[in-house]
């Protein structure tokens, strides 16, 4: 697997990303990955799905938000709008190469808003030819709301309308750790040494404001006009990402769809546990899909689709 550093531009702020392909010049499919909640473009834990389909012959763009890692931009600005222009932006970028197939591109996001994401940008982009969503948030709000007491849920929505007061009287808001006050952590995720690689290079102060964008965060809603291609990776009783999140989108989305739920794992436990029953299934979807063709179809009447459980 050749990996090289790689920068494009998003609204003219420079995004930095690792361009994976295997060896030779030829061009490739190529699939574009935007990092999870909180997640950067060179995260141990996605270097195996990345070997995995450079294997099967595809090219993976990873890269950084802008705000995040080694992009520019505002320094721990959490906005899933300039997410998804910034998918835009890296897909287009990808059609720029000569060593890429410009009609052969696809989508895979991982945790939370990276699941989601890609279901945006599917949706949004109709040079995607098909996309995989694992573990991902369908809403926002409810997201938010289902990680607190009710008590502490209320607490929450007074702190950010007394911080939009504030802000618009002194230009000034309220800063907050993303992964204590905007997320709220379960014991899982405290102990995890998952994403311990990237843990210590995040922003550890972002705006309060940031969280509006969380609550206004519905890919739920992209999913119900989606007929591209869905393949949703879940986890049974997710404590992180709700499973009936995944199982929303999946009923929503309108074209042919696979959902792959793995049971008796627990959100972060299952990247390592089904890693060798998943990855196959996520590279033959994308393999199936994302291919060139001079002719779109679309169809919103009995698409294809599979539920199928794993257990280990």
């Amino acid at each position: 697997m050749q990996t090289t550093a790689v920068e494009f531009y998003s609204e003219g702020e420079p995004i930095a990303g690792l361009w994976r392909r295997p060896d030779g010049t030829a061009p490739v499919r190529a699939i574009v990955q935007g990092p999870g909640w909180l997640g950067l473009k060179d995260a141990n834990l996605y270097v195996r799905y990345h070997e995995a389909l450079v294997a099967a012959g595809f090219g993976v763009l990873v890269f950084d938000y802008r705000g995040f890692g080694d992009s520019g931009g505002d320094r721990g600005i959490i906005s899933p709008g300039a997410q998804l222009r910034d998918l835009i932006n890296a897909v287009t970028y990808l059609t720029t190469r000569e060593d890429v197939d410009a009609d052969a591109i696809g989508v895979f996001g991982t945790g939370g808003t990276g699941g989601g994401n890609a279901v945006l940008l599917a949706e949004a982009d109709d040079r995607i030819r098909a996309a995989v969503s694992q573990v991902p948030v369908a809403d926002g709000r409810d997201w938010l709301h289902r990680m607190r007491q009710e008590h502490e849920w209320l607490t929450f929505l007074k702190d950010l309308d007394v911080d939009r007061k504030e802000r618009v009287l002194t230009g000034h808001g309220r800063m907050v750790h993303p992964r204590e006050e905007i997320m709220v952590p379960t014991p899982e995720r405290r102990a995890t040494t998952v994403k311990s690689d990237v843990d210590g290079r995040i922003p550890s102060s972002v705006p309060l404001a940031c969280a509006e964008e969380i609550l206004a965060y519905q890919p739920i809603e992209a999913a119900g006009r989606l007929s591209t291609p869905l393949m949703i990776v879940a986890v049974e009783a997710d404590a992180t990402t709700p499973t009936d999140h995944a199982e929303r989108l999946y009923a929503a989305a309108r074209g042919p769809k696979a959902l792959l739920m793995q049971r008796h794992t627990t959100h972060y436990a299952a990247y390592d546990r089904y890693w060798e029953q998943t990855t196959p299934r996520i590279v033959d979807w994308f393999d199936r899909h994302v291919r060139p063709s001079s002719v779109d179809v679309h169809t919103s009447s009995s698409p294809d689709a599979s539920v199928e459980y794993l257990e280990a």
